[in-house]
């Protein structure tokens, strides 16, 4: 039985496998629809959620299973103080997958050890988000025909910034990918990420306070928000949160074929002028995470 709660659970052909399938569910639908009848996924979201839950349940509905869960602790047993691993046994009597999104590093990976059924973390804390990597490795894949050899830009909140932290992992298995890290001095990339994956594995980067010197050399621009529910105090958050605005002007040295990804939601980062922009590509981020996450629960269900 396997579970997912770091991208590096899974190896590069693994990730070239689901990434496979993705493109397949795109082209033949038809061909899945029946794929998890009379499976069922419990949605675990102790934390708000609208893409990743909402993408989860679309994913198994569409793989003809059904859904059951709950989308804020304070409908769930853990208001009463019941136990993550509790909660990981008590599910796994009702349901054959579960997709866990919690506030506290670690917790999916607890879950995994209580549960007699697969796991899929959605989201813990500042720490991981495979789901959200695989989602960004398929839209580089469809848009760039290739998972080597590109430039990518993060921008933002590269401290806080799970998904960053998971797709700079993720990159770090291919070749010839070279970075910027684009962010206010406060919000750096940790230097734990920065000396176990980049210089680990002889990454090229450069960080920078400067978008607008970055924007040219990028073949991929991966914008994100600066998060408010991971700031301690109101002041700091205020300060930082509007640094980065990508505005239309901001685009004008930029490549014909750059790719802008967000993980979203965003707030003010990406003014919406550039939503009609051919080179916008985080609504179809949103349409893939459904995709490769019906790609990766017939994988855990060993569907064939």
């Amino acid at each position: 039985m396997r579970s997912l709660i770091n991208i590096t659970d899974l190896s590069v052909e693994e990730i070239e496998e689901l990434i496979s399938v993705a493109n397949d569910i795109i082209a033949n639908p038809e061909k899945y629809r029946e794929k998890c009848r009379y499976k069922k996924l419990a949605a675990l979201f102790f934390e708000p959620s609208t893409r990743t839950r909402l993408s989860f349940e679309a994913a198994m509905l569409e793989l003809g299973g059904s859904v059951l869960g709950f989308s804020e602790a304070q409908s769930s047993s853990a208001a009463k103080g019941e136990s993550v691993a509790d909660t990981a046994k008590t599910v796994s009597c009702y349901a054959d997958i579960i997709a866990m999104r919690h506030p506290k590093e670690g917790a999916p990976m607890v879950a995994m050890m209580n549960a007699s059924i697969p796991v899929i973390n959605a989201g813990d804390g500042g720490h991981n988000h495979p789901t959200q990597t695989l989602t960004d490795l398929l839209t580089i894949s469809r848009e760039k025909g290739s998972l080597n050899n590109f430039t990518i830009g993060f921008c933002g909140d590269l401290k806080f910034g799970r998904t960053v932290h998971s797709l700079i992992t993720a990159l770090s298995r291919y070749e010839n990918i070279k970075i910027y890290l684009i962010s206010p001095e406060e919000l750096k990339l940790p230097s734990y990420v920065k000396n176990d994956v980049l210089k680990k594995n002889n990454i090229e980067y450069i960080q920078t306070t400067n978008l607008e010197e970055a924007i040219p050399n990028l073949d991929i621009l991966y914008m994100t928000r600066v998060q408010r529910e991971r700031f301690f105090n109101e002041e700091d958050y205020l300060r930082l949160k509007d640094r980065y605005i990508l505005t239309p002007e901001k685009l004008i040295g930029a490549k014909e074929d750059l790719c802008i990804m967000h993980p979203l939601p965003r707030v003010n980062e990406i003014s919406p002028s550039i939503d009609n922009d051919k080179r916008a590509c985080y609504f179809k981020q949103v349409l893939n995470g459904k995709f490769i996450r019906m790609a990766l629960i017939l994988k855990l269900l060993e569907v064939e």
